[in-house]
């Protein structure tokens, strides 16, 4: 049977998210999981000192991922990933709560904002590529009746991602246009991380 992986051991992703799991897999690359169990908004605070702007704060963030994880297990090839969700300058993080997340909405509603993605693969604890993309949305005007409305479609699923809305499912609802790639905007660039792992020759195609 043909093999595209040419590790004996799987990949090793540094995140428990199940849409990058699927991602993954869909690309037929034999995953495994791992939580990596950085504390991120300490890691936000400290590039908050350095003044890194949105795109190298998730580069950060996905790189600090990857090592955790590949010092446990220097090994493996071991994969971060983070996403930023920045809307006129201001950053904003996953909601804790439904009021949260309708404060995200009225926030983006009628607005351009920007996903920046990024990834990191790490090997015996030292970062050996990086790669990134953003996408950019442009959110409908929405009344308050139509947040609620999304709310109760979307179900506990507004509180798995910083941008509150899945645009795989009712999140598409919310939009005027969105420019980028899929996979960009699902929090996991697949096409430069493809490209890093043939760098690596971690791939047979």
């Amino acid at each position: 049977m043909p093999v595209l992986w040419t590790h004996a051991e799987k990949l090793l992703l540094a995140s428990t998210s199940a849409t990058r799991l699927a991602l993954l897999v869909s690309a037929g690359l034999p995953v495994e999981t791992q939580n990596s169990d950085i504390d991120e908004r300490a890691v936000e605070e400290a590039a908050a000192h350095e003044a890194l702007d949105p795109p190298a704060l998730a580069g950060r963030l996905a790189a600090e991922k990857a090592l955790a994880v590949s010092r446990r297990h220097p090994e493996r090839v071991v994969l971060g990933a983070d996403q930023v969700l920045e809307c006129e300058g201001a950053v904003f993080h996953k909601p804790a709560d439904r009021d949260a997340a309708r404060a995200h909405l009225a926030a983006l509603s009628g607005r351009r904002h920007a996903l920046h993605s990024a990834g990191a693969i790490a090997v015996g604890g030292q970062v050996i590529e990086r790669f990134a993309a953003s996408a950019h949305l442009t959110m409908r005007p929405l009344t308050e009746q139509g947040i609620d409305l999304y709310l109760a479609l979307a179900g506990p699923d507004v509180l798995r991602s910083v941008g509150v809305y899945q645009l795989e499912g009712f999140g598409i609802h919310l939009f005027e246009t969105v420019e980028g790639d899929h996979s960009t905007i699902l929090g996991l660039p697949l096409l430069p991380l493809l490209a890093s792992l043939r760098r690596l020759g971690s791939l047979a195609l």
